[in-house]
Order: C-alpha cells, then sequence, then structure tokens
C-alpha cells in the first residue's frame, strides 16, 4: 500500500515516501499523509535532523501519482488536490529542525517539488531530475516556481519546465539544484554523518539560524527581523549556552538539550 512513513534512528527521523511499485509515486494519500508525519518527526524532542527519502533503491519519487489523474486533478477535484499539495509543500517549508533529501533514481515532478523545500539535497550519481508539467499540459503553480528559483537561475529553471528532460545528477548539481552527489554505495552513510554532525549541536542555535537563513531568502524586505533577532538572543540565555561554554573549558563534546 502506498503510505508516508516516519522512522526514527536515535536523533534522526526518517520521512519515507513508500511506493516502490510505482518509482514511489505520491497518491493523494501520501499527499495528505505528509504534513501529518512530518509533524510527529517535529514534535518529537528526540528528533533533531529529518531526513527525506524513498523507499527501495529505484527511485526517491517520480513525482504526483498519474493515474490518480483523471479522477483527483481534474474539474472541481483539481482544487481538492491542489490544496494537498501546498499543505505538503508548506509543512515542509515552515518545518524548524534541519530536513535532508537524500535522493536516489528519479526525482522529479512533485518528488522534485518536495526536494526543493528541504534545507539541503544530496544526491548520488544515479539521481534523475525533472519537471514534466509540459508533456502533461499541466500548470505549474507559480509557488512552487519560486522554490526553484531559490535553486537555479531563471534560465535554468525555464530549461527545466520548458523541456520537461531529465537532467542526470551532475547536471542537476551544475544548476544548483542539489547540493551534493556522492557515489550510490556512499549516499546514505554520507547524508547519515551530514544529520549525526548537525543533530550533535545546539539545537536552539540552528532553529534560530533556519529561522533567519529562510526569512530572510523568502522575504527579503518584510522579513520579521524582531521575531528572528529574538530567537537568536533567546540562545544567549539557554542552557545549551552555559553547557557549551563549560564543555569547551573542560575539553569534551557538548551535551545539548534543546533548553
Amino acid at each position: 500500500t502506498a503510505t508516508v512513513r516516519l522512522e526514527r534512528d536515535g536523533p534522526i527521523g526518517f520521512l519515507i515516501l513508500d511506493n516502490p511499485a510505482r518509482h514511489n509515486a505520491l497518491s493523494a494519500a501520501m499527499w495528505r499523509s505528509i504534513p501529518e508525519q512530518l509533524g510527529a518527526a517535529l514534535a518529537d524532542d528526540a528528533v533533531r535532523v529529518i531526513v527525506i527519502r524513498g523507499a527501495g533503491d529505484k527511485a526517491f519519487s517520480a513525482g504526483a501519482d498519474i493515474s490518480e489523474f483523471e479522477t483527483a486533478r481534474s474539474g472541481d477535484a483539481a482544487k481538492a488536490y491542489d490544496a494537498l499539495n501546498e499543505a505538503a509543500f508548506n509543512a515542509l517549508q515552515a518545518a524548524h529542525k534541519p530536513t535532508i533529501a537524500m535522493i536516489h533514481g528519479f526525482c522529479m515532478g512533485g518528488g522534485l517539488g518536495i526536494a526543493a523545500c528541504c534545507d539541503m539535497r544530496l544526491s548520488d550519481e544515479a539521481g534523475q531530475f525533472a519537471i514534466p508539467a509540459a508533456k502533461l499540459g499541466i500548470g505549474y503553480d507559480p509557488r512552487w516556481v519560486r522554490t526553484l528559483l531559490a535553486l537555479a537561475a531563471p534560465s535554468r529553471v525555464k530549461e527545466l519546465i520548458f523541456t520537461g528532460r531529465r537532467f542526470p545528477a551532475p547536471q542537476a548539481l551544475a544548476m544548483g539544484l542539489v547540493d551534493r552527489v556522492v557515489p550510490a554505495p556512499e549516499l546514505a552513510s554520507v547524508v547519515r554523518a551530514l544529520a549525526d554532525e548537525i543533530a550533535a549541536n545546539a539545537p536552539l542555535t540552528i532553529r534560530a539560524a533556519k529561522a533567519a537563513i529562510d526569512g530572510l531568502t523568502r522575504q527579503p524586505e518584510g522579513a520579521d527581523i524582531t521575531r528572528l533577532k529574538a530567537l537568536s538572543d533567546a540562545c544567549m540565555h539557554s542552557a545549551d549556552y552555559a553547557e557549551g561554554r563549560r564543555a569547551f573549558l573542560e575539553k569534551r563534546r557538548p551535551q545539548f538539550r534543546g533548553l
């Protein structure tokens, strides 16, 4: 059964897009489940970093499940389907914990949209990236065009959408769609090492930095500087800051609690 599930492994929460028979294509039920499972990871204090990946070894996600389009994405039903997409993307962009997309194989359409909403994107050499909307006659929502424009130059986003072509991982890296490309056998270990490195640091510092970077890039003229500064200032009065100072003086690794 196509589903989205959450698995916890120490401080890392793995949000798994699980529909391998269809290259992890996203059904309406899966879109609906993303905010729920993400919310569970965000509410769990033991989870410091969230990694999003596809089930199996063929795909991150081939995008929305086209087999549902005739009923779920046409006529009056299209508005409800769009609301599911929006809720999933908004939840990912609003997440206060770091998110990493771990990409293997196909990363297309809505799958690329999910990856673009994450803080970082790591792909193996088998990654294939595409927005095939023009091959289906689908209008690509300007809200998610904006997400792509945060990663790649306008001319590259135009090439991506105008052609609907598949871009291999090295080209996607050059375009800015991904941050790093590694050999397939190393992907899981490289992502885990990155996630563990982030998880070992002070959660309040990371939360404040993430909020500042997101706020200042998404709304450069309208960012809530007062709120962002309050998050930064709170770090200076935290138990974690005291722990960090003590650990430095005692020449040991700090044990941060997010307090």
